[in-house]
């Protein structure tokens, strides 16, 4: 049986549900997600393989006007990973104008001359007139392959941009195993879940100041999996917040994370953390690279 494949970028603004939809796509979580903007910071593979056909989804940083070394490494992300791909998912809110991020990006795309399929998300937030209305707007901007309107959190509309993404894939071998979901190692998975915490616990700018570095990930014998892990923050003050009175916020975190990491391993895991402070890591070129923030 002749195989397929298809390398297909997931691209938009900030916080506009792209890793809700690569996650729905693989079926389990591998990209996090928070109510905050800018939370993916790497770019991150989904895999889908369904029958003679592999779908690799590139998940990318929200497209942003950089303000740190960290901001420049994530637009730059994002710019690469919509060269040499086959398609071009481009994810916006239903919302009856272009704003300025989108048209930045509708134009990187009309230079790169990749085609492009314009996924309206969270329409399960508006009503169908409504959703017209937006869909009018956007065919008059650009000249979509094609305007799926879907929920990332529902489902809704992406088996249809599943199949619209089928159209795309190449004759080729699998790029990847069938059994996998992601080409993250599992080191990295368990960061960004500690990560995505984080994001969820915390206020204001503290999260958007942390990294999460695995020191230690090794595996029993009886399978349970042992991590340690430590949390930096970019300045002095925050490190107190995330530990908390009585290191009650600290736990809290870990607590969360810990059941997220259980259920993507599989087994049982004993989760340590720690905090550390590290000034202004985020404007740093060797911090950013050394927390793995590496194009």
């Amino acid at each position: 049986m002749k195989t397929k494949t298809a390398m297909i970028t997931i691209a938009g603004r900030p916080n506009v549900g792209k890793s809700t939809l690569i996650n729905f796509l693989v079926g389990e979580k591998i990209a996090i997600v928070s109510n905050k903007p800018q939370t993916t910071r790497n770019r991150i593979c989904g895999i889908v393989t369904r029958g003679n056909t592999q779908y690799v989804f590139v998940d990318t940083p929200g497209f942003h006007k950089p303000r740190t070394k960290l901001g420049d490494y994530m637009v730059n992300v994002t710019k690469n990973s919509i060269a040499d791909v086959d398609l071009t998912i481009l994810v916006v809110e239903p919302i009856a104008s272009v704003g300025p991020q989108e048209e930045g990006l509708i134009d990187q795309l009309k230079a790169k001359n990749c085609p492009v399929v314009l996924a309206i998300n969270k329409i399960d937030t508006i009503e169908k007139e409504k959703l017209l209305e937006v869909i009018a707007v956007y065919s008059q901007h650009a000249d979509f392959t094609a305007i799926i309107p879907i929920s990332a959190k529902t489902g809704d509309g992406v088996d249809a941009l599943l199949q619209e993404c089928e159209k795309y894939a190449v004759e080729s071998p699998f790029l990847f195993p069938e059994d996998i979901t992601t080409d993250q190692p599992e080191r990295q998975v368990m960061a960004e879940i500690i990560r995505e915490k984080l994001l969820w616990c915390l206020d204001r700018e503290i999260p958007h100041g942390t990294a999460v570095e695995i020191t230690k990930f090794s595996e029993r014998d009886n399978g349970i999996i042992d991590i340690d892990a430590t949390i930096y923050c970019e300045k002095a003050s925050h490190k107190g917040i995330i530990i908390g009175k009585g290191g009650e916020m600290l736990k809290k975190i870990s607590t969360m994370a810990r059941t997220d990491c259980e259920r993507f391993m599989g087994t049982r895991v004993y989760l340590t953390t720690w905090v550390k402070f590290k000034e202004n890591w985020r404007d740093s070129d060797f911090h950013v690279r050394n927390f793995g923030y590496s194009e």
